[in-house]
């Protein structure tokens, strides 16, 4: 008798969770606000999302036999769930108004992001992801240094100095030896 009332519960409950998680998650968005360390937390969880975006991607380029594909079924699968999350959250939206007075460059972050899965999908077939990722984080700790210190795309200005030349260095050092064939 027991178990027949602990498992009707477990179904209620499982029931509740999965109608109420998708907007409950989004509706603690703003309390991680508060919480200093998410921002400690979040990009280390976004660096499992893109290495695992990266190998999905890269088998969605074997299924569909073209990596052009693959890019666009990516992109468009995050078109379709960033929009139910406007929708859903009741986020607002801007005025086409107001969208023309958007400077063009600020648009060209999904032609970026376009290129950036692309070069992914045929990339991390032919040297791995290891590889892939160690060359990405290098490139990409270069150019944020010189973004920082010339106060680039409305950065916070913040001067290079030789310890965080230094740590580009160890970074590239790193990126060879991970790429380096025994």
């Amino acid at each position: 008798m027991q178990k027949i009332y602990f498992n009707a519960i477990n179904i209620r409950l499982q029931k509740t969770i999965s109608k109420h998680f998708a907007s409950s998650v989004f509706l603690l968005i703003p309390y991680f606000r508060t919480m200093k360390y998410i921002f400690f937390v979040l990009p280390a969880l976004a660096g499992l999302t893109i290495t695992t975006q990266a190998a999905v991607n890269s088998q969605l380029r074997f299924a569909v036999n073209n990596p052009w594909l693959a890019a666009f079924i990516s992109f468009l699968v995050g078109t379709v769930f960033l929009g139910a999350v406007i929708l859903f959250t009741k986020q607002p939206v801007p005025s086409l108004t107001t969208l023309s007075q958007v400077s063009w460059y600020k648009y060209t972050g999904g032609l970026l992001g376009a290129f950036f899965v692309t070069v992914i999908i045929y990339s991390v077939p032919k040297i791995g992801s290891a590889n892939v990722f160690a060359l990405l984080i290098a490139g990409q700790l270069f150019f944020a240094l010189l973004y920082d210190h010339f106060g680039l795309f409305g950065f916070p200005q913040n001067s290079i100095s030789w310890v965080k030349v230094l740590g580009v260095l160890l970074l590239v050092t790193g990126a060879y030896l991970v790429n380096k064939r025994s």
